[in-house]
Parts: structure tokens; sequence; C-alpha cells
């Protein structure tokens, strides 16, 4: 499927997924009583918001090079990621400040008493969150999209904060209001440990990490399996969003033209990013043998 395609489509099954889940959930939560359930729907209004970031960072990172950019706009992803990262902190930070206010309050008689309207859409949101996760992150690992993946975790933390909301409306019904603010917190947590995943990963990216000594190894190896390829004297890798680049010196028998280590290296060049389609550009530089360098 083309990329573009993909794209659009998951950008359209999170907008209006989580507009009509928030919709459902914000009626449930009024009609049956439930602050647990409106609190959802509020944070299924921000995964609105999230997907649209993530298509607009895939959108802006697919840009071509231009004067401005010469190695293109791959960092927007990045960008996109740490701002859906930071608003999965935040959400998780008011969900905790929500339950830790109501368990330090120590009145629970003023928590209504919800009925069991909210309690089966909270089932309804789960379900319907993790299909969602699962389509996005299937087609995110596609793309290769970091911005897709941290909005698909986003639909999980939806579906663990509705888990959330689905506990403290039954333990709410069965005579125990304590348990829906404890379950908030909970569920803060996995949603705190998802933000600083992505929010690591994306930092780690844009600094131009190194992409790894296995993965190093790898492109090592197939480089000197290339004919006229000696060996490979040195081989650096840094991420660039979410494309690599990779800086190596060849070493090829000193007797032959310019001409020929100039084919050598092209070769290696060409095969290389076709070989490993993260790979965006290899810079390469040829050293005679015997030569110290």
């Amino acid at each position: 499927m083309n990329p573009e395609k993909i794209v659009n489509r998951l950008s359209f099954v999170g907008i209006f997924g989580n507009i009509l889940l928030s919709a459902i959930k914000l009626y449930a939560g009024i009609v049956g009583q439930s602050g647990a359930m409106v609190s959802d729907a509020v944070h299924s209004l921000s995964d609105v918001f999230a997907t649209f970031i993530a298509y607009l960072g895939v959108r802006l990172s697919r840009k071509a090079p231009d004067d401005n950019h010469p190695y293109g706009h791959d960092r927007f992803e990045c960008i996109a990621a740490i701002i859906l990262g930071l608003i999965l902190a935040f959400t998780g930070v008011g969900i905790a400040y929500s339950g830790l206010t109501k368990i330090f309050s120590g009145d629970f008689s003023t928590i209504s008493i919800p009925t069991r309207l909210p309690l089966i859409v909270a089932v309804v949101s789960i379900v319907t969150k993790e299909a969602m996760y699962r389509y996005t992150i299937h087609y995110a690992k596609k793309l290769g999209s970091a911005a897709f993946e941290a909005d698909a975790w986003h639909h999980r933390s939806d579906a663990l904060s509705s888990i959330g909301a689905f506990i403290g409306i039954g333990g709410a019904i069965l005579g125990f209001p304590v348990m829906e603010p404890m379950a908030s917190l909970v569920i803060c947590l996995f949603i705190m440990k998802v933000a600083f995943d992505i929010l690591k990963d994306a930092f780690m990216r844009m600094m131009d990490t190194s992409c790894g000594i296995e993965y190093e190894k790898k492109i090592r190896a197939f480089i000197e399996k290339q004919e006229g390829v000696l060996r490979v004297d040195l081989l650096n890798s840094r991420y660039f969003g979410n494309k690599v680049y990779v800086d190596v010196e060849i070493c090829v028998r000193r007797d032959i033209s310019l001409i020929e280590a100039h084919d050598i290296a092209e070769a290696v060049h060409l095969k290389v990013e076709e070989s490993f389609e993260d790979v965006k550009h290899i810079m390469i530089h040829v050293n005679p043998e015997g030569c110290d360098h």
C-alpha cells in the first residue's frame, strides 16, 4: 500500500474513532453519573489532537530537501513524538492529581454512584482502543514512523485508562467508591511509563545517537563482502529522525586506478542503500591498502 494512503488512513481512523468514542463516553458519563467516565472522555478527546500532531509530523518529515534543509525534514517526526510524549505525561499527571485529591479528601460520600451504562461503555472503549492500538502499531512499523508509534501507544493508554474507569465504576457500584481514584493512580503509572519511553526514543533520535554495535556489525559485514573491498577501516552510524546516516572508510588495493576505486565505492554506496531501507545516506571514504589512515 502507498505510504501516503497508509498515513491518511491511520489519521482518519484515529481522529474519527476518538471523536466518536469521546462523544459516547461523555454522554455515558453525564447520564450515568460517572466522573471517571467523563475524565475518560476528555482523555479520548486528547487523542484527536495527538493523532493530528502525528499526521502533521509524518507529512512534514516527508517533504523533499530544500536550500534551507539539504538533509531533509526527517526530524519533524521526532518533534511530533516529543509533543505526543508530553501530552501523555501531562494526561498521566492530571489523572494522578484527580485520584490523589479524591483519596486524601477522605470524604467518599460525595461521590455519585454511577449506573451500569458507563460500565458497558468502558468495556466498549477497552475493546475499541486496543483494536485501534493494534491497527496503528502494525502500520506504524511498516512506515517506520515514531510519531504514529507514539500515537498507537496513546491509543493503548486510553484503553488502560478505560480499564481503570471500569474497575472504579464497578467498585463504586459494589459499594467501594475509593476504588475509582485508586485505579486511576495505577493507570497513571502505565501512562507515565509509555510517555517516558516515547520521549527517551525521540530525544535519542534527535541527538545523532549511534545505531548500536550490532547494527554496525551487520553493515560492516555486508560491505566487506562486496567486490573490491579488502576491509572496513572505520564505520560510524547515527540516527537522523527515523532514518540512518552512515560514514565508512573502506580499504581497496593500492595499485588500482582512481576510476576503479570510485566504481567500488559507488557500488558499495548503492548496495547498502538498497539493502538497508532505513539508511538514507552513506558517505564512503576510500583508503589504499597499506596506507596509515
